[in-house]
């Protein structure tokens, strides 16, 4: 669709990015009523599907968690082309996020930075969602990501992590477990080995036979990443999602002006590929061939996800990019991967 870019210049752009959100997402909402009509010319080459965790993806490339937080437009989406959908981050108890404003859009950098804080309406309220989500034939793979309420004391993350968990696991394809938000106080510290050992351990147990992964942050060391890579290989999780948003601001081309008045937030889009790359390669050189590998963090194009896929990604996500490139991103990376997969 390239009308996009002009739509995204002269009206998407002059909003508020939180408003502008909400607008797109209203429409693609309304795909959910009449998804089969879409579905049909977004629909990807059957070769470009992907067998792992059990499941046939339909296409190697998804939406990242956060666009779709509370799972109510799962239909809508598939219908726009991504072959897989990860909902949420969704907590045990409905919050309403950080104060705002709290998206800022970054242009010339093809980046946001959001302090969202896991805004959504709760795990419970969830399942209705995706009850009904499963009973559409067009339905894309659907991924889950549980994170901690804020009202949750860190000490009692698990219990808080468990109640989703139980709740959700039913009704998901896959379970991601979200230890690495920027923007939940104290959520990172999660990440440390003593720490995160306990908590997948009773997820594992509370989702049952369902396939579980933990998305970690691209700030850690290699060290650090590793040691996750062999804790999930060791407590049997099926895989693991690289990477969440940076905290870092290294070589943008906003300026510093602008970056120090937006404040806190997590990093997305362009800025992050260079990492995001590098920890998968740092990934896939100690994970199982078994093990399944979700790279997301910088993907714009075809040509991202191919060289994601190339560099030992099973899956790869995008959601920055979609603000920039529109509704057609997903098709268009489909019908441009099967060439970049088999040549034209």
């Amino acid at each position: 669709m390239r009308t996009y870019p002009w739509v995204f210049k002269t009206f998407l752009a002059k909003l508020d990015p939180e408003k502008a959100h909400h607008l797109a997402f209203a429409m693609i909402r309304f795909l959910n009523i009449v998804p089969c009509v879409a579905y049909r010319f977004t629909k990807a080459d059957k070769r470009l599907q992907v067998n792992t965790l059990g499941l046939t993806f339909p296409s190697p490339f998804g939406l990242a968690a956060g666009f779709d937080k509370n799972a109510v437009a799962v239909t809508g989406l598939a219908a726009l082309g991504f072959g897989h959908v990860e909902v949420g981050t969704l907590t045990a108890h409905p919050q309403p996020g950080n104060s705002k404003p709290r998206l800022f859009r970054l242009v010339k950098d093809h980046a946001l930075i959001n302090r969202m804080g896991f805004n959504n309406n709760g795990s419970e309220t969830a399942v209705k969602h995706l009850q009904k989500a499963r009973m559409r034939t067009t339905r894309p793979i659907i991924g889950v990501n549980i994170g901690k309420s804020k009202v949750t004391p860190v000490d009692q993350a698990i219990t808080d992590y468990v109640l989703s968990a139980q709740r959700l696991a039913p009704l998901a394809d896959y379970v991601a477990v979200n230890v690495s938000s920027p923007n939940t106080p104290g959520l990172r510290g999660l990440q440390e080995l003593d720490q995160l050992e306990p908590l997948l351990n009773a997820v594992r147990g509370a989702v049952a036979d369902k396939p579980l992964l933990v998305k970690i942050a691209p700030d850690m060391d290699d060290k650090q990443i590793k040691g996750i890579v062999q804790l999930a290989n060791k407590l049997g999780l099926d895989g693991i999602i690289a990477t969440n948003t940076t905290v870092m601001r290294d070589g943008l081309a906003t300026s510093d002006e602008t970056i120090k008045e937006i404040g806190a937030g997590g990093l997305s889009g362009k800025p992050l590929a260079s990492r995001s790359l590098e920890v998968l390669k740092l990934i896939r050189s100690v994970a199982p061939t078994k093990f399944c590998v979700i790279s997301v963090g910088g993907v714009s194009t075809a040509k991202d996800v191919h060289e994601r896929l190339e560099a030992g990604a099973t899956l790869v996500q995008g959601y920055s990019a979609f603000v920039y490139e529109g509704p057609m991103w997903a098709k268009k990376i489909n019908q441009e991967l099967k060439s970049y997969t088999f040549g034209r």
